[in-house]
């Protein structure tokens, strides 16, 4: 899971973004309406960032469809050392 997050989070573009999403459900789980107003994004740049961390385990989904929030995954927060690692060097 290490790997991942390094690759998911500062080895592919996008990453940037990618730790802005994962930080806010961090704080509170949040659907991809509320992370698009909050992080003054594209709804549809936030979908495509939301699946990149779901087919690599980052974050999950609770709910259905259009009102499912999401969160960290259970691997991300057992590793959440790492996360926070990689966030103290790309500030």
């Amino acid at each position: 899971m290490e790997a991942v997050l390094w690759y998911v989070l500062t080895g592919t573009r996008g990453g940037e973004n990618r730790v802005r999403i994962l930080q806010s459900v961090a704080d509170q789980p949040r659907n991809a309406n509320q992370l698009a107003e909050s992080l003054d994004l594209d709804y549809k740049t936030v979908r495509h960032h939301l699946d990149v961390l779901r087919d690599n385990d980052v974050v999950q989904r609770s709910g259905d469809d259009y009102g499912a929030v999401y969160l960290p995954s259970a691997r991300c927060r057992a590793n959440w050392e790492t996360v926070e690692t990689i966030l103290e060097r790309i500030d």
